[in-house]
């Protein structure tokens, strides 16, 4: 396949390639963390060539392309030369995901760099990292970059993400729609970088975090088939905070336009599937233990697995000379303390504040730990500037300062605050030294401290493979941390509440030996197992499995801007036109149409419901011809039906989904299946009639022959609730009833037996081949999952004994949607267009009285 990347990535594919011996790239210096033997592989990798081929011929491979806003890169300027210098940055989640791949893989990193090269230098660095270390760089304009991320991303997008609403200035930034555009203009970039970088259809696409939720968007609409996958490092609000957001919407569908979205914890992705439920009226199901959401044909699959630790790369750590020394300075300076230790980020959700807040309290409650027990607070710089972030470390260091000069003594300080930057091995100095840690934050998506924690106090152990009783790793964690879930053994904290944080504290010093042991056992078993490696194994498996059906479907593409899409069909599936119908419809000797009435010929979103008058003349038009015999296929009232048709003769009524049926306006009405009592409907009625009382926005719509409760107007998750337990409740108190209750799309019904649009439709069917009308066309145009049912049964009919000769068939769904019909029209519109092309063709005589046409099947005849 032809690649698709720009002119300069394809030169970097050719015969002037080093040969990998020349090749100037680091050695990854640790093996691969696995959990299968098979995946194990050594520790360099060769991008471009079999082993059994020729050095200058270039091999297509699979590539797993990784999407980030920040390439995993160190970078340096030779003050002197100005020459640039990269390195792959070992400690990086996205270097460290590459470990869970198959060896015949290749990586390819897409971002943008954190140093500002010169334009006139763009186009060199980037041939550079793509021969060195497999990266595109996205160059995005200094303003565009200001908007993106310091603006929509960190000032709004970031905080709300993480519960802060903008209900003032004073409290927070409000919504900007330059900075939103700047945020799309930035996603577009990175899209089209990802292009350049996709070699063939076999390629995967990994996109990671809210810096970039418009990117599915983008690629699919390039790539209807893209295999795509997702995953959100942050939380994900609850739909009372999402809702906030002016632009909802167009991240929904964007993120909906990825085959796979992962979250860390079941919060987050219940958040999500609310938002898509309440906002877009989408549904999601489990099956066979995996969530999907589907969404136009497409079934998005929803992934839930934490993040994990790089075990290799921490033991490895460790080890260093340099670590060894620092783990033995800290221990001669705290010599005889009690080191708790606590590392985060300086930024306004992390909770530092109210961590130490917690600490005074419990030297406050404790006297016999002053003296005893310290605070090493290691504050990593911000990411972004803002005033809260001023504040937050403003507010921390006033504490610090108070809790030192209270509790402090000559040569003791209570609390030691690191705030300058300082090396990765100095931190996991401190994680091996400390028998404490704390992780404190109010809000955080998937906060690896503890599990980096865990790993480092239980040591290197190669000669032995099972853990150590010996160590012990003891964790105070806020609830609110999406590690939390996982760490059953932690102190769980409430971080807005002082007095839980001291008392977590002080439990947890006087926790004995062996529960320590314990703890730390279960805790290590189960990082050094869920490591980042099988993190990144399980979301590509996961993201295989949602893209196996892509060559399945029939794409089309719908929609214009964010809003765009792709409906996901099947390969006969295919939009009706006058023509093919109209050859079929003036050869044919008989013909029978069956049409539903809401959305088919009347939009949804009309306010009234009458047909007017040109629907009127089209179907008297129909009906005039005595080929036609032409039905409304209803799950409304008998009533209305006979008004709003009053006027034409010879259509022929399905009303209440085929309870009550007639064939014309002047014959009679006639019933399905034996006369009904009313026992039934007066158990039923006063139940629907308490959940109706007890769920606002809830009423009860009676009919002839059912009872409808409908919730579309309730809370969506109360509604749904109530929906459920009114289903259970109906069928075990009509368990002896001739009627059967369904659950519809917000509703619960209560019908008779053997009552759909799909039987009536068949018995229709059959009563016109037994009264020698056999129709040789059959046309039936339905919106909705009841149409589904004529669908079926128009497909079971023909294909049946029935017929001597099988009828042309035109089963036809308004819209582009998953449907058992084998076409579809856009809208009413094109109905009503349709049917007037059908009915200019049609003989302008008056139709043959059909009033010896009768059920050859049990029916009543009923009074109207």
């Amino acid at each position: 396949m032809v690649s698709m990347s720009c002119p300069d990535l394809l030169s970097l594919s050719s015969a002037e390639l080093p040969d990998l011996t020349d090749l100037d790239r680091p050695v990854r210096p640790l093996p691969r963390v696995v959990t299968s033997p098979a995946l194990m592989s050594g520790p360099g990798w060769d991008p471009y060539i079999d082993s059994d081929s020729d050095s200058s011929t270039p091999v297509t491979r699979k590539r797993n392309i990784i999407v980030a806003n920040f390439l995993p890169l160190n970078s340096s300027k030779d003050p002197v030369t100005g020459k640039w210098t990269f390195t792959l940055d070992e400690d990086s989640l996205l270097v460290q995901l590459t470990y869970g791949f198959s060896d015949d893989t290749e990586t390819v990193y897409v971002g943008s760099l954190k140093a500002d090269i010169d334009p006139i230098d763009q186009e060199y660095i980037s041939q550079v990292l793509f021969k060195e270390h497999r990266c595109i760089p996205t160059f995005l304009p200094p303003e565009v970059h200001k908007k993106y991320y310091h603006g929509f991303c960190k000032q709004f997008l970031w905080p709300l993400f993480h519960y802060m609403l903008p209900i003032c200035l004073e409290k927070g930034e409000l919504y900007d729609r330059s900075l939103f555009q700047a945020y799309v203009s930035a996603n577009k970039i990175f899209s089209d970088k990802v292009m350049e970088g996709i070699n063939s259809d076999d390629d995967f696409v990994w996109v990671h975090d809210y810096h970039l939720m418009l990117v599915p968007t983008f690629l699919r609409k390039r790539l209807n088939r893209v295999k795509l996958g997702f995953f959100l490092h942050s939380p994900f609000p609850s739909s009372e905070i999402y809702r906030t957001l002016p632009v909802r919407e167009e991240i929904l569908k964007a993120l909906l336009n990825a085959d796979l979205i992962g979250f860390q914890t079941f919060d987050y992705a219940r958040h999500f599937l609310s938002c898509c439920s309440r906002m877009l009226g989408l549904e999601y199901q489990s099956k066979r233990g995996y969530i999907g959401i589907e969404y136009f044909g497409r079934t998005v699959s929803i992934k839930i697995l934490s993040v994990g630790v790089h075990v290799g790369r921490l033991e490895a750590v460790l080890k260093l000379p340099s670590t060894v020394s620092k783990i033995e300075e800290i221990g001669e300076r705290f010599k005889d303390r009690i080191l708790i230790v606590g590392i985060d980020d300086m930024d306004i959700f992390k909770g530092i504040s109210l961590k130490l807040l917690g600490f005074e309290l419990l030297l406050e409650k404790n006297l016999k730990l002053r003296g005893k027990v310290v605070l090493v607070q290691i504050v990593n710089p911000p990411r972004s500037m803002g005033k809260d972030v001023h504040e937050a470390r403003k507010e921390a260091v006033l504490v610090a300062e108070r809790i030192n000069s209270i509790y402090g003594s000559l040569g003791y300080n209570p609390v030691v605050l690191i705030e300058d930057p300082i090396p990765f091995y100095e931190k996991i100095a401190y994680y091996a030294s400390a028998e404490y840690c704390i992780v404190n934050a109010v809000r955080d998506g998937m906060n690896l401290v503890p599990y980096e924690y865990i790993i480092c106090r239980h040591g290197v152990s190669e000669e032995n493979p099972k853990p150590d009783l010996s160590h012990t790793s003891t964790l105070i964690v806020s609830e609110f941390v999406g590690c939390s879930p996982s760490l059953s053994g932690a102190f769980r904290v409430n971080p807005w509440s002082v007095d839980d944080v001291a008392d977590a504290l002080c439990r947890a010093i006087e926790l004995p030996m062996s529960e320590k042991q314990l703890r730390h056992e279960k805790h290590y078993k189960y990082v050094s197992s869920h490591h980042v490696a099988y993190w990144a194994q399980s979301f590509m498996q996961d993201l295989h499995r949602a893209c196996k059906d892509h060559y399945n479907r029939r794409c089309w593409s719908i929609g214009f801007g964010l809003g765009f899409r792709v409906v996901a069909l099947s390969p006969g599936f295919r939009k009706l036109s006058l023509d093919p119908v109209a050859s079929v419809y003036k050869r044919s000797a008989r013909r029978a149409i069956f049409l539903d009435y809401d959305g088919t010929i009347v939009p949804e979103s009309s306010i009234s419901k009458v047909p007017g008058k040109d629907v009127i003349a089209i179907l008297n038009s129909l009906c005039a011809d005595p080929k036609n015999t032409v039905f409304i296929v209803s799950g409304r009232g008998r009533e209305c039906l006979s008004e709003w048709f009053s006027s034409c003769e010879g259509i022929g009524i399905a009303a209440e989904h085929g309870y009550f049926v007639r064939w014309r306006r002047s014959a009679e009405w006639l019933t399905m299946g034996a006369a009904m009592g009313s026992e039934w409907r007066k158990i039923s009625e006063p139940i629907m009639q308490v959940y109706t009382e007890t769920t606002d926005g809830s009423f009860i719509e009676p009919k002839e022959s059912a009872l409808v409760w409908h919730h579309q107007f309730a809370d969506h998750d109360f509604g749904s609730c109530q929906a459920k337990e009114l289903l259970s409740h109906l069928e075990s108190v009509l368990v002896n009833e001739p009627v059967v209750v369904k659950r519809g799309h917000n509703i619960v019904e209560v019908k008779p037996q053997g009552v759909s649009k799909g039987l009536v439709v068949e018995k229709l069917i059959e009563t016109l081949v037994e009264s020698g009308e056999s129709p040789d066309f059959l046309m039936c145009i339905g919106d909705d999952r009841s149409d589904e049912e004529m669908f079926e049964s128009i497909s079971k009919a023909t294909s049946s004994s029935l017929f001597t000769n099988p009828p042309e068939i035109f089963a036809c769904a308004v819209g582009q949607k998953p449907s058992k019909a084998k076409y579809y029209v856009d809208d009413t519109s094109e109905v009503i267009k349709l049917l007037k092309g059908l009915s200019s063709l049609s003989s302008r005589k008056e139709s043959m009285p059909r009033a010896h046409v009768s059920f050859k099947l049990p029916l009543e005849v009923v009074d109207y």
